[in-house]
């Protein structure tokens, strides 16, 4: 940053230079194609652009040095007069070119040294725009002050319309300080020319990257390009709609025409009757009023027909009316969807956590339902136990039953055969009345414990209801499931063609961070290698042998170090250098391992 930063200040003070010497040899006023003129205004520019930071957006980054030139307006009054001539202007379109015009403007007052003095008085506000090492931020930017205020002896007449401020290059012409050569200080200032060279080659690079990463955005103009054709191939399928719809209205005008023939030749032919009857009636005048009577009947009918065929004559020419109102507003829906493209990009979002919540809802329901199977088939099994106890219990009162009906028969028989033996078979008698009693006593209270079962048996039955009613339920639910997940399914398919897109999106923006990580590096190389001065090397810096009239000393283009011939012999193109230049053998190897590996 300090090197850029005094490279900078170099070339400000030798811009300002040349233009004062220019205007004082052509005159003090000056225009817009004075070309010393226009590398100022460049240099200034990459003087306010020094340090700026990056901001990030959709598209891409963006380094616009006219936000900081706009606090001008809040802190000075006198520069809301440039500020809002510069909105006003309707040609200018990006960041860049409003504030070009603002330095033009500025310049034009003789304000632009005032100006930028209460921006650097403001240095808390300028650290919202600015790193900490930028050159405003530093002491260059009061020294910078110092040398725009010799501009305000020229007077500049400078025209904003029809010229194209947003899409001009700012490169440093670097001819026009090269005149001077032989009053500057021997060959050191000749090698800070070398090295400026190399510099304007580094930066003509960097311009080149710069058009492959618009060709980039380009690619993504098309793509949408692409996405507005489709929409019209839609257009043009709901205009053969309409078309076709056309055409069958010509057919059923066509079937009307034809509808008119038949019933003006009905009419033709009714006359041709009417007038034979006629002759017929002048031949022989028996029948004459049944005969006028039906054809008035006939006529009268036609006549309705022709009504009818009028009126529906007239509904067609509605239909026509509302074919043409349904041709706007189709038109109307065509604009609407491109609206719910956008919409529906937006709920794709929504929908994605709508279905993570459907999910969790979805395994909820089915642990639930896992959970009412298993008490189903438990009230099951208590059900078939319950039913088999029944069936024990019916099974021991039949056995009871014929018991006592043993019993019945033997007391008969013994009346009949023992009836002397009345008191033996009476204590008898009352011993199995005892019997018969803890036998009822037995019954009874089998009988409460059959409706306790039957109760239960109830209890039961209802409770199966309700788990049926459930079990319906349940099944609702998985309908309900069923559509949720075949809705799912669309939503993923949707969801997977957004991916795509953004994967694909992701490769574009990986591909332009490869590019500018290949620059940066690039950059940290011309920076962190330093041109040795011939004076400083005796000795060659692979095989150390001493320089010689026979070996003689080379440079190489990537490290700047010092080199024998055969330890440098190898040429290679470097992103600084547009043709092949000499290289060490060591960066020649790293060189092509790197290109090996970007290959790969």
């Amino acid at each position: 940053m300090m090197e850029e930063r005094a490279n900078l200040m170099h070339m400000m003070k030798l811009s300002i230079r040349v233009l004062l010497q220019s205007a004082l040899s052509l005159g003090r006023s000056l225009d817009a194609d004075h070309a010393p003129l226009q590398q100022f205004f460049v240099v200034m520019e990459h003087c306010l652009r020094h340090g700026l930071k990056v901001k990030k957006s959709f598209i891409g980054q963006n380094k616009s040095f006219f936000g900081p030139l706009e606090l001008v307006e809040k802190l000075c009054p006198e520069a809301s007069d440039i500020a809002t001539s510069v909105r006003n202007l309707p040609e200018l379109k990006t960041a860049v070119g409003r504030g070009r015009a603002w330095l033009y403007l500025a310049l034009m007052q003789k304000k632009l040294a005032d100006y930028l003095k209460v921006l650097i008085d403001n240095k808390h506000l300028l650290s919202e725009f600015y790193e900490p090492e930028a050159l405003l931020m530093e002491e260059e930017g009061s020294v910078l002050v110092g040398l725009l205020v010799g501009l305000n002896v020229l007077d500049a007449n400078l025209c904003l319309k029809g010229e194209d401020l947003d899409s001009q290059v700012g490169v440093i012409d670097f001819s026009l300080y090269l005149k001077d050569v032989q009053d500057l200080g021997g060959g050191k200032e000749q090698e800070r020319i070398t090295d400026v060279l190399d510099q304007k080659n580094y930066v003509e690079e960097l311009n080149r990257h710069l058009s492959c990463t618009v060709g980039d955005l380009q690619t993504k103009i098309d793509g949408l390009e692409k996405m507005n054709s489709k929409l019209q191939e839609e257009l043009s399928a709901a205009t053969d709609r309409i078309c076709s719809l056309q055409e069958e209205q010509q057919q059923l005008r066509t079937q009307n025409e034809l509808i008119r023939e038949r019933s003006e030749k009905r009419v033709e032919i009714t006359k041709q009757d009417t007038r034979v009857e006629l002759e017929t009636y002048r031949q022989s005048r028996q029948g004459l009023d049944e005969m006028y009577s039906n054809v008035w009947k006939q006529l009268k009918e036609e006549k309705k027909v022709r009504l009818e065929l009028e009126k529906e004559l007239e509904l067609q020419i509605g239909m026509k009316t509302e074919m043409e109102i349904a041709m706007k507003l189709l038109e109307k829906d065509t604009h609407e969807k491109q609206d719910t493209l956008v919409a529906l990009r937006q709920q794709l979002e929504e929908v994605k956590a709508i279905n993570l919540q459907m999910f969790h809802k979805v395994q909820s329901a089915e642990s639930s339902l896992q959970q009412k199977n298993e008490a189903i088939t438990s009230f099951e099994e208590k059900t078939s136990q319950v039913l088999s106890s029944m069936k024990q219990m019916e099974e021991r009162l039949q056995h009871s039953e014929r018991a006592r009906q043993g019993a019945e028969e033997r007391s008969h028989k013994l009346q009949q055969e023992l009836s002397g033996r009345v008191g033996a078979l009476q204590q008898q008698l009352s011993q199995l009345q005892e019997q018969c009693s803890s036998l009822e006593k037995e019954l009874k209270s089998e009988k409460e414990q059959r409706q306790a079962l039957q109760r239960e048996l109830q209890h039961e039955k209802d409770a199966s209801s309700l788990l049926r009613t459930e079990l319906q339920q349940v099944e609702g639910l998985k309908k309900e499931l069923r559509e949720l997940q075949e809705e799912k399914t669309e939503l993923q398919k949707v969801c997977g063609e957004q991916e795509q897109a953004l994967q694909e999106m992701g490769l574009h923006l990986s591909q332009s961070k490869l590019k500018m990580e290949d620059i940066k590096e690039v950059n940290k190389a011309l920076k962190g290698h330093t041109w040795l001065k011939d004076d400083e090397a005796t000795h060659c810096r692979q095989c150390e042998k001493e320089f010689s009239i026979s070996r003689r000393k080379h440079h190489c283009r990537n490290c700047g170090h010092i080199f024998c011939n055969s330890c440098s012999s190898s040429e290679l193109a470097l992103p600084s250098y547009p043709k092949p230049v000499r290289v060490c053998d060591s960066c020649h190897t790293l060189l092509l391992q790197r290109c090996s590996s970007t290959t790969s």
